[in-house]
């Protein structure tokens, strides 16, 4: 189980995130929301330890992540950050591979190439599998980061904003593998997502950020309210029912 207690960030005098009390489910999606600027990507760094925060505490399993050491903390959690830069020249293959450096160190074994074939299976990065991931479009460089962090095998996946630069068909394809990950192999996927349409077909639990602060914290038929959605977004927004699901529109 991951928690924050009362955590904080500050740059200067400014309050980027302000007394966070969180407890992330070990199973199930969640997804953050909320508008430019509410905090979310700073959330997930500090979750993940690639930021420390001005004040408060992470504690993974009762224990605090800063005292965790790297390797270990690598095969509970696993983070694809907003701009992923590869410099190296690698292939799709070299890239799902380096998600597996916490169990080989460097030394691929049978075990980390069944486990790089099978996240390769289930992204139907196949065709791409040799491609240089600097000869791939968005979506297909994009669907590569996810099974990079997928073959890292933690309990914990973060994503931040994992539906960059692809379309309707992957965005969909993907969010059905995430949810498939969630169920059937019982991992903790938690998003930072934009299009709350997806947020809440897809998730078992919202978290809606605004001016550093969680307000609100609920499943997303609780979430997708037009009252609520427009406090979080400052804008009129309307909630209709289709299929039984909730849908906002937004375009208006």
């Amino acid at each position: 189980m991951i928690q924050t207690q009362q955590l904080c960030l500050k740059y200067g005098t400014i309050e980027v995130l302000k007394d966070i009390n969180l407890t992330f489910k070990s199973a199930g999606i969640t997804s953050i929301i909320g508008p430019n600027g509410a905090g979310k990507s700073s959330l997930l760094s500090l979750v993940c330890r690639l930021q420390q925060p001005t004040s408060g505490t992470v504690t993974l399993n009762g224990e605090q992540i800063s005292r965790l050491k790297s390797p270990d903390l690598a095969r509970q959690l696993a983070v694809l950050r907003q701009e992923n830069h590869i410099v190296a020249r690698l292939t799709v293959e070299d890239l799902v591979c380096f998600g597996r450096f916490p169990y080989h160190q460097g030394r691929p074994k049978t075990a980390d190439m069944a486990k790089i074939d099978s996240v390769i299976d289930f992204l139907d990065l196949q065709p791409f599998r040799l491609r240089y991931i600097n000869e791939l479009s968005g979506g297909q460089r994009q669907r590569a980061f996810i099974a990079m962090v997928l073959a890292q095998d933690t309990q914990y996946l973060f994503l931040d904003e994992p539906l960059n630069n692809l379309d309707m068909k992957h965005s969909v394809n993907i969010m059905k593998r995430l949810q498939q990950a969630a169920q059937v192999m019982h991992k903790s996927i938690i998003m930072v997502m934009h299009d709350i349409n997806f947020a809440a077909c897809y998730s078992d639990e919202i978290i809606a950020m605004k001016q550093g602060r969680i307000i609100y914290q609920d499943c997303p038929q609780m979430i997708m309210q037009s009252q609520m959605l427009e406090n979080i977004y400052d804008m009129p927004l309307k909630v209709i029912e289709l299929e039984g699901r909730p849908l906002c529109l937004y375009y208006r």
